[in-house]
C-alpha cells in the first residue's frame, strides 16, 4: 500500500495494512508498550502523534529516570526508547491520527495520510498541561516556566518562585517547592482557593509561601532564562513586575482525548477510563500513562503504565484468536 494512499473515513476499497497492535501515542508509555509488544513476536505500530516522543520532548534536563546518574535530556531519553522499540522491530510512523473506529473488529485507525487495521489499540495519548497563552510562555518555556513541580523542583534551589493557581495541585506544587526555593509566591485571580482545606491550612502555616490574591500573569521576561513576570491586580486594574527566577503554572491538564469520545468511555475531565487493569470499556482496547493517570504524570509511571498494558495486550490477543 502506498504511503502517499489517501482515505476517506472509513469507506475507503484498498484494504489497510494489518497490525495486532496499533499503538496510539509516544511518549515513555506507548515506546515501552512498543518494546514488551515486539518482543512477544507481535506485529506492532506506532503512531507517534503531532509531538512525537510526547512532553518529553519539550523537557530539558530529566534527573529523576532510573538509570541516569548524571541526568539525561528529555529528547535523547526518547530517541533512546524509539531506537530500543525499533530494534526489536516495532514500526514508527511519525503521522497524527485524526479518526478511530472502535465499533468494528479490526479496528480501524486513520491519519492524514492512510488508513490500518489492529487487533488490539493500546492508547497512549497523554495529556497536555494548560498553558497561560501570554507573551513569553513559549519563548521560556524550559528556562525558567514548568508545569511539574516534581519534575524540575530542584533545578531551582535559591530561587524566588511563584505558582500560578489556586486548586489543590497548585498548592501541593507551592509546598512541594519550599523545600528548594528562598520563596514561593502563589499567584491567584481569585480571593479564595479551592484547594482542600487541609492542603489550605499547610500553605497558610508555611512561612516561605505568600499568596497574592485577585492577581493574574500578563507577561514573562528574562534573557536567556525567565527573570520576571507582569502581574496584574484584577481589583484597582493596576499592574508591577515582579522579580522570580522560576514559573509554575498549575492550572491543570488537559487529556488527549477528542478523537476517542462516543467510542469508549471517558470521566467528565476527559480521561480514559479503566475497567480492569488497563482495560477500556471497549474489549480490545487499552489504556496507558497520562491519557488515564491524572494524579501521577511522571515519565516512570507512564513508562510502568506502558508495560503493563502490553503485558494485557499480549494475554488478550492470546485468549482472543482471530483470522488474518
Amino acid at each position: 500500500m502506498s504511503k502517499n494512499a489517501k482515505y476517506d473515513s472509513d469507506t475507503s476499497s484498498e484494504v489497510p495494512d494489518q497490525y495486532d497492535v496499533i499503538i496510539i501515542g509516544s511518549g515513555p508509555a506507548g515506546f515501552t508498550a512498543g518494546v514488551y509488544t515486539s518482543r512477544a513476536k507481535l506485529k506492532v505500530l506506532i503512531i507517534t502523534g503531532s509531538l512525537p516522543g510526547g512532553q518529553l520532548m519539550t523537557t530539558s534536563e530529566v534527573e529523576n529516570y532510573p538509570g541516569f546518574p548524571n541526568g539525561i535530556f528529555g529528547p535523547e531519553l526518547m530517541m533512546n526508547m524509539r531506537q530500543q522499540a525499533e530494534r526489536f522491530g516495532t514500526t514508527i510512523i511519525d503521522d497524527e491520527v485524526v479518526k478511530v473506529n472502535f465499533k468494528n473488529h479490526p479496528f480501524r485507525i486513520s491519519t492524514h495520510s492512510e488508513s490500518f487495521e489492529g487487533r488490539a489499540i493500546l492508547l497512549c495519548t497523554g495529556a497536555s498541561p494548560r498553558k497561560l497563552g501570554i507573551s513569553g510562555e513559549e519563548e521560556f518555556g524550559g528556562r525558567g516556566v514548568s508545569y511539574c513541580a516534581t519534575c524540575d523542583g530542584p533545578f531551582f534551589k535559591g530561587e524566588e518562585i511563584a505558582v500560578i493557581g489556586g486548586g489543590d495541585t497548585a498548592i501541593e506544587e507551592a509546598t512541594f517547592l519550599t523545600k528548594f526555593g528562598k520563596s514561593v509566591k502563589i499567584i491567584h485571580r481569585r480571593d479564595f482557593l479551592r484547594a482542600s482545606k487541609i492542603l489550605q491550612e499547610k500553605a497558610f502555616e508555611n512561612s516561605k509561601i505568600q499568596i497574592i490574591w485577585n492577581h493574574v500573569v500578563t507577561g514573562i521576561s528574562g534573557n536567556k532564562k525567565i527573570e520576571s513576570i507582569d502581574i496584574k491586580d484584577l481589583t484597582t486594574g493596576m499592574t508591577s513586575n515582579l522579580s522570580v527566577g522560576g514559573l509554575f503554572v498549575a492550572i491543570g491538564h488537559e487529556p488527549n482525548t477528542s478523537i476517542f469520545k462516543d467510542q469508549l468511555e471517558l470521566d467528565d475531565k476527559g480521561y480514559v477510563v479503566l475497567k480492569e487493569n488497563t482495560k477500556t470499556s471497549v474489549e480490545g482496547i487499552f489504556a496507558a500513562g497520562d491519557v488515564h493517570d491524572y494524579r501521577y504524570r511522571q515519565a516512570v509511571t507512564a513508562a510502568g503504565f506502558g508495560c503493563m498494558a502490553a503485558l494485557d495486550v499480549e494475554k488478550w490477543l492470546s485468549e482472543n484468536k482471530f483470522p488474518k
